[in-house]
């Protein structure tokens, strides 16, 4: 699978196979239905990626097991397939799917304490905070929604009514778009639909990498 011509939609079995694992999320279904799962989930998903691989990047397909050691929660198997091109640490571009359809998204997904402090500074910087403030206006004018995990509580060293506080209190901040389960996931038009999505993602992948100085050469 090496190009746009290999990629023909997730099939309805992929969406099909992870309504039924979120009702049973056992080893006895997985093998009894793992034909599917790497039909109808994996293939599609390694046809896509590489169909976008040139543009974006070689991109990892996460594994389907979770890592249960220390959850509460020890059901074996995640109930989405994603995949991840990353540019930058934790920062890049994602694509899912699951029962409720296909997301993509793309910024940072977790940040160190150092790397989140430059971040900052950079939300805090009174030319680049409000270049990024701009960028996210652009891209929700788009249809895109903003998500990511935030405090409760301004960062230390802000005061809460620092103009940014709402961006300042991001520990990680995605910009995605669901495309449920619309007719178009089935179909080799989603590639299009990908690829226009992670172009318009780009200037955000770029900011984060640039401020925080791990952009690539």
């Amino acid at each position: 699978m090496n190009d746009a011509a290999d990629f023909a939609g997730f099939p309805v079995a992929a969406l099909d196979f992870y309504d039924d694992l979120e009702l049973d999320n056992t080893r006895s279904f997985w093998t009894a239905h793992k034909a599917i799962y790497d039909e109808a989930v994996r293939a599609p998903m390694v046809a896509l990626t590489q169909a976008l691989e040139k543009e974006f990047g070689a991109a990892k397909i996460f594994r389907p097991y979770r890592d249960v050691r220390f959850a509460k929660d020890k059901t074996p198997y995640k109930t989405h397939q994603g995949a991840y091109v990353g540019v930058a640490p934790a920062t890049g571009w994602y694509v899912q799917v699951g029962a409720p359809g296909v997301r993509v998204g793309a910024g940072f997904y977790g940040a160190d304490a150092p790397t989140l402090a430059r971040i900052r500074a950079a939300i805090d910087d009174d030319r680049t905070g409000p270049e990024l403030e701009a960028m996210l206006r652009r891209l929700e004018r788009k249809g895109f929604e903003r998500g990511g995990d935030r405090l409760k509580t301004s960062p230390r060293d802000y005061d809460r009514d620092h103009p940014r506080i709402d961006l300042l209190r991001h520990r990680s901040l995605v910009m995605g778009r669901s495309y449920g389960f619309e007719p178009v996931v089935h179909t080799a038009d989603l590639l299009a639909e990908v690829r226009r999505d992670w172009r318009a993602l780009k200037p955000l992948v770029q900011w984060v990498a640039f401020r925080t100085g791990t952009a690539p050469e």
